[in-house]
């Protein structure tokens, strides 16, 4: 990983400085790039909202070989870790590789390693063109997002996306106020319950829905028949001063779990931070900007090294902490941080 991180750090120079801790100090402001909107806030309290929980170590157990392998609406995972849906290289990440090329080398690592990884979308067309290509090569072992669109672009976007073969189709609603979309004349915008619904009811395959952030809009979820959420702020690109992802998701969780899949995303760099996702009421988690440098540094190989790096440490974790099992992992393995 060091060699990986390296690499990636030259061939990023300019847009990524590859920090030793990925927080969001140096990049803030630095969108388009890899940075947090404004001042950055929103990046650095996905961070520091992880930072808080301590773990409460425990060693008389038998639970020496965790099993890290899932399910996530319907699909088996090794691990309940997914690449999330980052995407334009030319603008964010240096160019030093096509989005063809990352996007394809992002995806095949993930299936080489047992998990799925999330797919973008943006302008130019090439985005999500590469998108859709990229989850054929991988015979649909992938999950495109597509942004909230208004409705001729985003229903033929969503039918392309459905006959890609994935397993299921995504929306960041959290994309709606996206600067980067605003600069280039394609805004994109908020969709009503009722729109939603709607939409919805015209997709064949379930539904995630990417940036919630509220107990109440996760229950919105829930009652216009999307079959997952994600909680996140989106990488703390679209609002300054949103709370960190890991704040919020526990009353997400009490309000909703059960009723819908839940996923987590922000902030996230070990498989230790995987474990207090997980605690706090997460099925699963996605992983940012680590895939994207991984993939940068060293294409499919680099990849999975990563993910070899994450089940290693949540294996580790769960060792330390006395869990057998996912289903093991709850919140009294979770102590927050004294005052």
């Amino acid at each position: 990983m060091k060699t990986i991180r390296a690499a990636a750090k030259e061939r990023m120079k300019g847009y990524c400085r590859v920090c030793p801790i990925c927080n969001g100090v140096a990049c803030a402001g630095e969108v388009p790039g890899m940075g947090g909107l404004g001042t950055g806030t929103a990046f650095r309290n996905n961070l520091s909202a992880l930072a808080s929980l301590r773990l409460n170590m425990r060693l008389l157990h038998e639970a020496d070989a965790p099993d890290t392998a899932t399910q996530f609406l319907g699909q088996p995972l090794a691990l309940p870790v997914m690449a999330a849906p980052i995407a334009g290289v030319s603008f964010n990440m240096g160019g030093a590789m096509s989005e063809d090329d990352y996007i394809l080398a992002k995806l095949e690592g993930c299936r080489a390693q047992g998990i799925l990884g999330c797919t973008g979308d943006g302008v130019p067309p090439f985005i999500h063109e590469a998108a859709f290509a990229a989850i054929r090569a991988v015979e649909g072992q992938g999950i495109p997002f597509i942004k909230p669109w208004e409705d001729n672009e985003l229903f033929k976007k969503l039918e392309q996306a459905v006959d890609t073969g994935a397993p299921a189709v995504g929306m960041d609603i959290d994309a709606a106020g996206l600067i980067t979309l605003k600069q280039m004349g394609r805004p994109v915008g908020p969709k009503s319950p009722a729109k939603m619904k709607g939409i919805i009811a015209q997709v064949p395959v379930p539904f995630i829905l990417k940036g919630i952030m509220t107990a109440d809009q996760a229950r919105i979820a829930v009652d216009v028949g999307a079959q997952a959420i994600v909680v996140s702020n989106h990488g703390g690109r679209v609002l300054d001063h949103a709370p960190g992802a890991a704040e919020v998701l526990p009353e997400i969780a009490n309000a909703v779990r059960g009723q819908i899949a839940i996923l987590a995303d922000g902030g996230i760099r070990s498989g230790v931070d995987v474990l207090k996702m997980l605690a706090l009421g997460a099925d699963a988690v996605l992983i940012g900007r680590p895939f994207s440098i991984a993939t940068i540094g060293g294409q499919s190989k680099g990849v999975g090294a990563y993910i070899e790096q994450i089940k290693t440490e949540l294996q580790s974790a769960m060792v330390l902490t006395g869990c057998a099992g996912l289903t093991a992992i709850h919140r009294d393995i979770l102590r927050p941080a004294a005052s």
